[in-house]
């Protein structure tokens, strides 16, 4: 472990934890954002992909072309006055469901050469996307810069196309008894394919998850501590020698 990374877990192990949108900070399991096309579409493997190539096309290019037309009416301060509040929140909730609806055209065509009719299984919740709190929820944050709008955009997509994947193959498992078509032993639970086995599913693995990230800060926070009391002025030691 380095020793700057020891530090930040040391100072603040949540403010570290918060950076981490694939594991720790999963913004489906932490923060209960796009639980719908979770529970209807992930039903299979093949499903779980082309949902998660879709909000690769679209939300990291939606993320950044609202960080640039959202600098027209920015939000400066994390708590904004209400005055200031009642003038932004709309224009810039237009400009980040507009500019997803905008990445969303250019993306489609791509979807199609991609999956082709099968694309028919996402139904409305594919053309919903654009409205998706995954992509939209930073209307109403503080402005965010290009280079953040890029990191957490990849991380954020990450996180949820890694859920949705073992989202899509454990309900196809316990549905179907397959996984992406190929026969692993016989339906277990049939009613994981439907909306309602979905949301059952989907709480066992948030419940396993957030037990796991929660075991994985308290190694850390505890590695950081321990590293830190064997190293306690490796730093200024070798400031002196260069002296």
């Amino acid at each position: 472990m380095r020793r700057h990374i020891a530090e930040a877990i040391a100072r603040d192990p949540e403010k570290f934890a918060h950076h981490d949108r694939i594991f720790k900070n999963n913004p489906v399991v932490m923060q209960g954002m796009g639980l719908a096309p979770l529970v209807v579409l992930a039903t299979s493997g093949k499903n779980a992909v082309m949902l998660a190539v879709a909000v690769a096309l679209l939300l990291t290019p939606s993320r950044m072309l609202a960080c640039l037309l959202s600098r027209l009416c920015p939000l400066r301060d994390e708590r904004p006055e209400p005055e200031e509040l009642e003038k932004k929140l709309l224009p810039r909730a237009f400009v980040y469901s507009g500019s997803a609806a905008v990445v969303y055209l250019a993306a489609y065509p791509i979807l199609n050469m991609l999956f082709g009719t099968d694309l028919l299984t996402m139904g409305v919740y594919l053309p919903m996307l654009v409205v998706e709190p995954l992509l939209t929820y930073r209307f109403g944050r503080v402005q965010e810069s290009m280079h953040k709008a890029v990191s957490k955009g990849l991380r954020v997509t990450l996180g949820y196309a890694l859920l949705l994947l073992i989202l899509g193959c454990v309900r196809e498992w316990l549905a179907f008894g397959t996984v992406f078509g190929v026969e692993l032993s016989r339906s277990i639970l049939p009613m994981a394919s439907m909306p309602a086995g979905g949301f059952i599913v989907l709480g066992v693995v948030c419940a396993v998850w957030r037990a796991l990230a929660r075991k994985q800060r308290e190694y850390l926070k505890n590695e950081a501590r321990g590293y830190l009391a064997v190293h306690p002025q490796s730093q200024e030691s070798g400031k002196e020698e260069k002296e």
